[in-house]
């Protein structure tokens, strides 16, 4: 049984009050999209005059979440990227409103069911908004117990497959809808280790689009199959399987194990810095990749997180019941994942990121990028004298060559040289460079916080 949406538990105190009592009635003054609806729907069903009062309220008020649940999600497209606080009172509203959605369905489906005619395919959609919302919450905060919510929404729309009804309605968007929960679903699953569910996924989901372009001949069946391609690729490169003793497959996680940590090196003390923030980039050309994780940064970001936990069974540990206004401490370090950011995006972030540094911790930028090498000798040997790794230039790049060629006369400048890294450097910074000119990097030095 799937529970309520449950609101994220650790950034509480920072959230905006919950809302209580009644569902918000819409102004009377003028009449809302969910009033027409509400009217053209009822009418369906018989005389207006002969519906209850009370079902004719519950409608009302299911036709108001709903719309109101919508507006807030599609507004959360225009929250910054970048910023761990802008974003947080405008997510505890969207989840507040969302929890009362799918309560309030449950409580009166019936009533729902034959005033509204609700869907087993709507039912679904919101299942499918919650799973997002709890994913893009992962992706905020670095915390991967969001991430079995996301995984229970995600499954319980599976298991009462709750979009088997799409195929039999004559309309491609609702199928659309369906594939579109399939990747995400791929995606929070290839996360959390669960290989034998990624595999049934990708084999309902190819015959989900085969059935898909064969009803409907549209324009996008290239796409779709390409994402089928990359998930492919994905699960042959990643993760990395081993045989037990006894010749069974395990899956191996770069996730820390809670009984797992490593042991501290002689002469290392605990407590002088930690790790509190860290950029994942990912620009290498021809990398496999799903949606947009390459398995560079998929490894490295699991490198950086915990083993995921129930939120429930975290909550009823001792000394988790503390006061929700009481500051608690980060499981994993916030992080960024950029795929193919432009210089301007990287280091938009890269400055938040040192902005919002807290003391005392170590910002560690992962730069997996094709190598972007000088064109010619240099009277001089400094921080932009020797290349770097490339970025994002918003045009199709063949190879290097072409780039090269194109500016003998100049720096590269969809570039990150090693010089554009020195202002951050006033902080503790940790650097790992993967790529063909990582050499590049060993010009930055004079900083006892600066890694390589």
């Amino acid at each position: 049984m799937v529970r309520g949406a449950r609101q994220p538990q650790q950034p509480r105190s920072r959230l905006a009050p919950r809302l209580t009592g009644t569902v918000e009635k819409p102004p009377r003054k003028r009449k809302s999209r969910t009033e027409f609806a509400l009217k053209e729907i009822m009418s369906s069903g018989g005389a207006e005059d002969d519906i209850p009062q009370g079902e004719r309220k519950t409608v009302t008020d299911f036709c108001y979440l709903l719309d109101k649940s919508k507006q807030l999600f599609n507004g959360l497209r225009d929250l910054p990227q970048y910023g761990q606080k802008q974003w947080q009172s405008y997510f505890g509203r969207t989840f507040d409103v969302y929890t009362k959605l799918w309560k309030f369905q449950q409580q009166h489906r019936q009533v729902l069911d034959n005033r509204y005619g609700l869907k087993r395919w709507q039912i679904g959609e919101i299942a499918s908004k919650i799973g997002q919302l709890y994913y893009h919450y992962y992706l905020r905060t670095s915390e991967t117990s969001y991430l079995n919510e996301a995984f229970s929404f995600y499954s319980a729309i599976r298991q009462r497959s709750y979009y088997s009804q799409v195929n039999k309605e004559d309309r491609p968007e609702l199928v659309v809808k369906k594939l579109r929960y399939y990747a995400r679903f791929i995606v929070v699953c290839l996360l959390l280790n669960k290989m034998d569910v990624v595999k049934d996924l990708v084999k309902e989901l190819s015959d989900e689009i085969e059935d898909y372009t064969h009803r409907f001949n549209t324009e996008d069946q290239v796409e779709w199959n390409l994402v089928l391609q990359e998930v492919a690729a994905f699960i042959e490169a990643d993760p990395v399987m081993i045989l037990n003793d006894d010749n069974t497959i395990v899956i191996t996680s770069n996730r820390l194990a809670e009984t797992g940590a490593p042991l501290l090196e002689q002469g290392m003390i605990v407590g002088q810095l930690s790790l509190a923030d860290a950029l994942i980039i990912g620009n290498c050309n021809n990398q496999v990749k799903f949606s947009e994780l390459t398995v560079d940064m998929f490894r490295m970001l699991q490198a950086l997180e915990r083993e995921p936990m129930n939120l429930a069974s975290q909550m009823n540990k001792p000394g988790m019941q503390e006061s929700a206004d009481k500051p608690t401490r980060r499981e994993n370090p916030h992080k960024y994942l950029l795929y193919k950011p432009t210089f301007s995006q990287l280091y938009t972030f890269l400055a938040a990121s040192f902005k919002e540094l807290p003391a005392n911790s170590v910002l560690l930028i992962y730069l997996s990028a094709t190598g972007v090498f000088p064109t010619g000798r240099s009277d001089s040997e400094g921080p932009y004298d020797f290349g770097g790794v490339l970025t994002n230039s918003n045009r199709d790049i063949i190879n290097g060559d072409a780039i090269h060629k194109r500016n003998q006369s100049h720096k590269e400048m969809h570039c990150l040289h090693p010089g554009d890294l020195y202002p951050f450097t006033r902080k503790p910074l940790f650097i790992i460079v993967d790529s063909s000119n990582s050499v590049a990097y060993k010009v930055v030095h004079g900083s006892q916080d600066l890694v390589l």
